[in-house]
């Protein structure tokens, strides 16, 4: 057995773990990375980048054959599934040096392909390599979540982790699970020709307002997307090449692949937890507002982490702990300013409170202000006025914000940003964006909060009318 000592010991190579490694190595600490699966990690290889690649195409189809009200006779001519996913893999290929294993190696990081198991509170076995170090990260993300469906294990289905390997498009895809990762992939496969079903317990997207999620529900729909809400799939079977579901209020389906999208499983099975003094549950290890384990020499981020689980989210976490190791600076883990998108059409995004959950903290002292994107001029040529900006103030400070628009995700960094600040709505007054941008709604809307108070204002139009008199 090889012993290696380190500064610092980082598990799992995906979004969390390269920041940490790279930041480190970068400021001179001695690193080892481990990785027991693809460097990376889920977001570049199963998760951001493949499903994001394959909604680019998706909407580019969706563009062709909308082109008739641009005045513009298109159609096309051939679809090839496989050509499309030849291009999801192309465009992980162009990424995939940034988070190579060679890029890492050259900043002086020790890099061990395997997984990592605790021998004990202070060391770490990674194949043939006993390791100890100064501090530890655990970064190992997470992977989809299997519910306990009868039969499920006897049928070839399909996670975000193989869905990427198909090259023959499905006959009818149904997916269980109407969250973020069923309605994107649904909306795109509708979009590439395929039958699609998606089948959620509640309703699709649960975690918004169902006014929020209405343009989403309705695009899905014109798609020709099938939503059976408020189902459960009771049991599944083989049916000859297909794959038979039998639902709870709809009968059977008969469908050629199933997508199982019904949430996120933190990964911790492998890493041998109780060996080395760390809590955890079925939500993930059990951190402090520091990110430290109930081993104060172990940090854990991202998706194992309870919270929030995105990229971004991991990246921020990385932020945190490396202050704290390598210059012993204590940053509290926030998460009202960590903003989440949906990348349907239209998208979703949000950060912070929405309303309702302002009111039950706050009470009446909750206000908002709400712009529809059938005001903005870019959003009429562009022929996207599906959706609105609705901001949540608390005594004008903005506590949160959500958008349903084209390109949500690029609006919502400007209140992500507002919010991380703790700014008033007021500090948005001077912006002056430009003509014509979505980003418009973003001033208009602070613009409708001072409206009625302004044009409202009895005691402004006195005195408006009595300067007009005086300087006439």
């Amino acid at each position: 057995m090889k012993k290696i000592k380190a500064d610092l010991l980082v598990i799992g190579a995906g979004s969390g773990g390269l920041v940490v490694a790279s930041g480190a190595a970068q400021l001179g600490a001695n690193v080892v990375l481990v990785e027991g699966d693809r460097m990376g990690g889920d977001c570049l290889n199963y998760g951001c980048v493949p499903s994001k690649a394959l909604l680019a195409a998706a909407n580019t189809a969706k563009q062709v054959n909308q082109s008739d009200k641009f005045g513009i006779k298109a159609e096309i001519v051939d679809l090839d599934y496989a050509g499309v996913m030849a291009y999801v893999e192309k465009k992980i290929a162009e990424i995939a040096p940034h988070d190579s294993q060679e890029r890492f190696e050259e900043m002086g990081v020790t890099v061990l392909r395997d997984y990592a198991k605790f021998k004990d509170p202070k060391t770490v076995v990674v194949g043939n390599n006993e390791i100890t170090a100064r501090r530890i990260v655990l970064a190992t993300g997470s992977r989809a979540k299997i519910p306990n469906i009868e039969g499920l294990d006897k049928v070839n289905y399909l996670t975000n982790e193989s869905l990427f390997d198909l090259r023959k498009s499905p006959r009818h895809l149904a997916i269980i699970g109407g969250g973020p990762i069923g309605v994107e992939m649904a909306q795109a496969h509708a979009r590439l020709g395929v039958k699609t079903t998606i089948i959620e317990i509640n309703r699709i997207m649960q975690g918004y307002e169902r006014r929020f999620v209405e343009p989403i529900h309705k695009s899905l729909i014109d798609d020709g997307v099938n939503i059976l809400e408020g189902t459960v799939v009771d049991r599944v079977e083989n049916d000859r090449s297909s794959i038979k579901l039998h639902l709870s209020s709809a009968g059977s389906l008969v469908v050629s692949d199933l997508l199982i999208a019904a949430g996120r499983a933190p990964n911790i099975e492998k890493l041998a937890l109780t060996e080395a003094g760390i809590k955890y549950n079925d939500r993930g290890v059990i951190v402090d507002r520091n990110l430290k384990t109930t081993n104060r020499s172990v940090y854990a981020i991202g998706d194992l982490v309870d919270g929030p689980s995105f990229t971004h989210t991991a990246s921020y976490h990385a932020g945190i702990v490396l202050k704290k190791i390598l210059f012993g600076l204590s940053s509290t883990m926030q998460t009202i300013h960590i903003p989440q998108v949906t990348y349907t059409d239209p998208e979703i995004a949000s950060v912070g409170l929405n309303f309702n959950d302002a009111v039950k903290r706050f009470g009446n002292k909750v206000e908002r202000s709400c712009v529809n994107l059938e005001s903005n001029d870019r959003a009429i040529t562009d022929s996207k006025t599906e959706g609105f900006v609705e901001v949540v103030l608390l005594g004008r400070k903005v506590i949160g914000c959500t958008i349903v628009s084209k390109n949500a995700g690029e609006l919502i960094s400007f209140w992500a940003f507002i919010i991380s600040r703790n700014l008033k709505i007021s500090n948005v007054n001077s912006m002056v964006p430009p003509y014509p941008t979505l980003g418009e709604v973003n001033k208009r809307v602070v613009s409708e909060y001072y409206a009625p108070k302004l044009f409202g204002n009895s005691f402004l139009k006195f005195y408006v009318k009595v300067f007009q008199k005086i300087f006439k």
